[in-house]
Formats: structure tokens, sequence, C-alpha cells
């Protein structure tokens, strides 16, 4: 097809890639939440016929701030070699959203499987949370404001806590970020040398993470005086709501020279993983933590925000070369993944398992996302809606334009520049629209019809009863999550520590029983970790989760320690068994 071809050479429409497809094949299912004719045929892959370990290991690949910029999306415009072997060998998502525009919030909602907005994770961000260990050298944040940690309801736990107590090895390798500390008994080991090849037994299955920071917003300018990875002259499409200049291209040149980069260091993880035996005997996931990287896109309630790609490669290359067309969120990521590991997804997840055991063969019919506070210094309250077709975007603030003088934004050169055009009156029509104020506080758009979102449909006669649809299901889903975001950080703040002083975990107990030692702590939801040591001896990095009574070992003390996430953990306790 002409318009397929089209888009293979073009970075300008790749937010409608995702809704046309490259070629793939897939079953087709019907899909809830879209008017008759709509969406016909969208593909979804016959899970029931994978046939997969009992548990089976699972490895995530993650780019940092990237929309769906690679070959397997129809943007031809660098190679990714190994990228084009995942999407060969596996399955591409092409309606994958993470619920938030920029990282912390959204990797807390991938590992908690809530959204930010429940877990009151919504602002960015609110402290150094980038290890369980760390320690604060101060209580004032960015802006002026107080270090705080996120408090998600009592009993919630990460995805890789619950991996290990179903017996799992944890690794992240190496980026943090949740908007709260790590819960303490979250990963066996997370760093720069955290690798499932550390772990002792060989038969364990592994959960392991590593992160790719190449791609990340600051290394537009942090590598711009390396080489680039790519001719100097590169031909580059530049989207209509930015300005076509020499900066701006250079920009773009350099996402797609750390593209290059961030592809071969996945190369590097794949083929360490088949030089182990372990390729056929591991579900491999690549995607990215949100959209980005260039002006208008991260941190934004628009697709170039929100939507992000997803490969999934299945041992022995099960359903290679499908798509699924599905709406998916970053809120499923955790009860997939625990669905994937045999394990039933816990109740109170915002998210449900589009894969494994536990699978729901009901696609959803919206998806939905948040834009709050950033780095102390912009204040915003965007929130927005999606189906398959129509996106519904309510800005609660609307004296202030979308666009929010971030100043760690503002050291890229196009974004420097965009501003100087605007004060130069320099910049048309389309690419004012992002820093217009006193605009009308909603907006529809047709992404199938306008992909990247600029012509406001919600005074157009024609969609009223979509606006009206959207508007109610935005109103269903902000009192249905409780959302914290709602009211000032100040006062989220002062709900959850009550004269600004953060709650501590109770110290657990320990009891000898028939079972073994038994643990317990006083404070609701709290996970327990232990280790045994050398009596006086000192713990190590790890702590084990308790599951259940545990038996003394001969001449070994018991070290225990208990952490609900948002508190304080706990001092560490001592028992030397009788």
């Amino acid at each position: 097809m002409k318009i397929r071809s089209l888009l293979r050479h073009s970075a300008l429409l790749l937010p409608a890639i995702a809704l046309l497809g490259c070629s793939r094949t897939a079953s087709d299912s019907t899909i809830p939440g879209s008017e008759a004719g709509e969406v016909p045929g969208i593909a979804v892959p016959d899970y029931a016929s994978l046939q997969l370990p009992e548990k089976p290991n699972i490895l995530w690949l993650v780019a940092e701030d990237l929309s769906p910029y690679i070959a397997a999306y129809g943007d031809s415009t660098v190679p990714t070699p190994n990228l084009d072997r995942l999407a060969a060998e596996g399955v591409r998502y092409t309606r994958l959203f993470s619920p938030s525009g920029v990282c912390a919030p959204s990797r807390a909602a991938i590992a908690l499987g809530m959204y930010p907005t429940r877990a009151g994770a919504m602002h960015m961000r609110t402290g150094p949370w980038w290890d369980f260990y760390h320690e604060l050298q101060d209580t004032v944040w960015q802006g002026g404001r107080r270090i705080y940690e996120a408090l998600p309801p009592a009993g919630t736990h990460m995805h890789s806590t619950l991996l290990r107590e179903a017996g799992y090895y944890a690794t992240n390798h190496s980026k943090q970020d949740y908007q709260f500390r790590a819960e303490m008994t979250a990963w066996d080991a997370s760093g720069d040398t955290a690798h499932w090849r550390n772990r002792t037994n060989p038969a364990q299955p592994f959960f392991a993470i590593f992160n790719f920071g190449v791609t990340h917003e600051s290394q537009i300018w942090g590598r711009a005086n390396d080489s680039l990875q790519v001719p100097a002259d590169l031909p580059v499409k530049v989207p209509p709501y930015l300005p076509d200049t020499p900066t701006v291209r250079q920009d773009l040149r350099r996402l797609y020279s750390n593209i290059v980069l961030m592809d071969r260091q996945v190369g590097e993880i794949l083929s360490q993983l088949e030089a182990d035996g372990l390729l056929d005997e591991t579900i491999i996931f690549w995607y990215t933590d949100h959209g980005g990287v260039l002006p208008r896109s991260k941190r934004t309630l628009y697709d170039t925000g929100l939507q992000v790609p997803l490969l999934v490669r299945f041992p022995g290359a099960q359903l290679a070369g499908q798509d699924d067309g599905q709406l998916l969120s970053f809120v499923d990521f955790k009860p997939t993944l625990l669905s994937l590991a045999g394990m039933q997804p816990p109740d109170g997840l915002d998210g449900k398992p589009w894969l494994g055991r536990y699978r729901e063969p009901v696609p959803r019919e919206y998806i939905h996302a948040a834009a709050d506070d950033f780095d102390g210094c912009c204040h915003g309250r965007l929130r927005a809606v999606r189906d398959y077709r129509y996106k519904y975007i309510r800005n609660y603030l609307p004296e202030q334009p979308w666009y929010q003088p971030v100043p760690y934004r503002e050291q890229m050169a196009s974004m420097r520049e965009l501003l100087e055009l605007q004060q130069a009156g320099s910049l048309d029509s389309i690419q004012l629209q992002w820093f217009g104020t006193g605009q009308n506080p909603e907006a529809l758009f047709d992404t199938r019809a306008d992909p990247l979102e600029l012509r406001n449909l919600v005074s157009d006669p024609a969609h009223a009863a979509k606006l009206g649809e959207l508007r109610r299901e935005l109103d269903r889903w902000i009192e249905d999550t409780g959302d914290l975001g709602m009211q000032p950080e100040r006062e989220y703040l002062e709900s959850i520590w009550p004269g600004g002083k953060q709650p501590v975990t109770s110290l657990p107990t320990i009891g000898e029983s028939d079972e073994g030692l038994a643990l317990d702590c006083a404070t609701e939801g709290a996970a327990i970790g232990y280790q045994w040591v050398v009596p006086g001896g000192e713990p190590k990095w790890a702590w084990q989760p308790y599951t259940g009574p545990v038996s003394p070992e001969p001449g070994m003390e018991l070290m225990a320690r208990a952490h609900r996430i948002g508190y304080v953990p706990s001092k560490t306790v001592r028992y030397l068994p009788r």
C-alpha cells in the first residue's frame, strides 16, 4: 500500500502507524468501546495457543523517553537490527500507553499495577529515590518542596517482591525512581552489576530488568558534542508543531543516533542470553517508559507523550510476526507479569493481565492518563481518556497553557530555540497551540484523522456524542480511583505525613512455633524481610521476603526488618534461636 510506504519513511506520521499496521498478521477479535465500523478487525494473537514453562524467565529491556521511532513501527530512518529481530520473532503491540508522560509516575504504575493518581505518585518527582539504601542529605527538594514518598494503599507490594515470594531471582539494572523508596524486599540485586548470571542456582527462574538511559531526554544535550552514529546530513522529518530549523534537525539526528546506540546495547543483552542457552526459556519484553523526547512529547498527554512501543518475544518465537492492537496500559504490566509466572494477581490493582494463566480475554475499552506538577516549578492538572480512535483531554487549570516551563527541558537546544521564536512572534499557528493561554479547558481529537492531535473537535456538533461519552468516562475514572492529584501537593503531603512527619514501619516480632520461627508486623500491609547471619554479623544487601514460618539454621542468628511502601523502614531486630 502506498500509505505504508510513506509511513516507513516518515517520522512525522508515527502516531498513525499504530492504527495502520505494517503488514503483520494476527487473528481478529471484537473490541468493545468503539462505534460500529470505526475499528474493524483489531488484531489480537491467539494467546491460548502459547506453550510456556510453568515459571518462565522474564526479561524486560527498557529504553527511556522514546516514542515508536523505530523500523518495526514504520520509521526506517536508522537501522535497528536487534529490535527488528525481536519484532520479527515476536508480537508487536500497537496501542500501549503510559498513564503519565514522564518517568517516575510511569515507573510507579508499572511496579504497582496502579494509576499514579491512586497511589499518590502523580507529581514529578517526590524525591531522589534511587535506591532503598539511599541516604537523604536534606529534606528540601526541587523548587523548595519537601521530599516525601508516595503512599499507596496498605498491602501494596512491588511486582518484583511478589515474584521473589514465588521463588524468582529478581534483578534491576539499574534505575529505580518509583516515587518512593523501593520496597526492601523488591530485589535480589539492583545496581550496575545486577544480572541474572549472579544467581547461585542456575535452575532458579529469573525476572531481570535492564534500563537503557542512552535515549533519555538529557542525552540530546549531554551527547551534543559526541560523534553522531548517523550521517551528519541524515534526512529527518520535522513534525509541524516544531519549526524546521537546523537546530531542530540536529536534535532529531541526535535522537536517532542515540537509538542506534540503544539498539546495540539491546543486542549485547540478547547475545548474553543466547550464550547462556536461555533464549528459548525466556519471555522478552522491550518497551520504553513513555513517549519523547523532543518538545511537545515527554510530559504531555498527547500520544507523543503517552504512546510507547512494545515488542514481546516468546520462547521458540511463538506467535512470531503478529500484531496485538488492543488498548493496553502500563497498569496492566504487573498483573500480566504475575500471570505469566502462574500467580493470580492480587485484588486492588487497576490493571488486568492480557497474558498468562489468568489472562482476561476481554480487552479494555479505554486508557487513562494524568499530568500534574513537574520538578517543583510547574503546577498542572490535566486528565485524559482515550478509546481506539478518540482522545479527550481536560485542563483543570485553563488559565495556564499546556506548555510547562520546565528548566530541565530547556537545556535542549531545540526547546530554547522554540521559546526564542515564540517570543519573537515567528511561530505559525500550529506551533503556537502548545503555548496558548485562555484555551478551551477541553480538547477532543480524532487520532485516526489527526494523529498529531492538532485539531480540537470539542465544539464540533458532529462529535457531541463522543464528547459526552468520554466526559462521562473521565469523570467515572477520577471518582473510581480517588484521584489524589485533585488536591494541591502540599495538601496531599499533609494527609499522609501529618505535621510533616513520615510514619514509621513497626518493628517485626519473632516467635517460635511448631512450624518454625514466625514473623509478624503491626503495620498493616508491611513486607517483612529476613536473613541469617553469624551471631553479631552484619546483614547483606538483599532481604528474603517472609512468606511463612522459617526453620532455624544451626549456629546462625536471624535478622528481620519490615517495610511498608511510603513509610520509614523499621529498624532491624535480631533473634538467636534456642
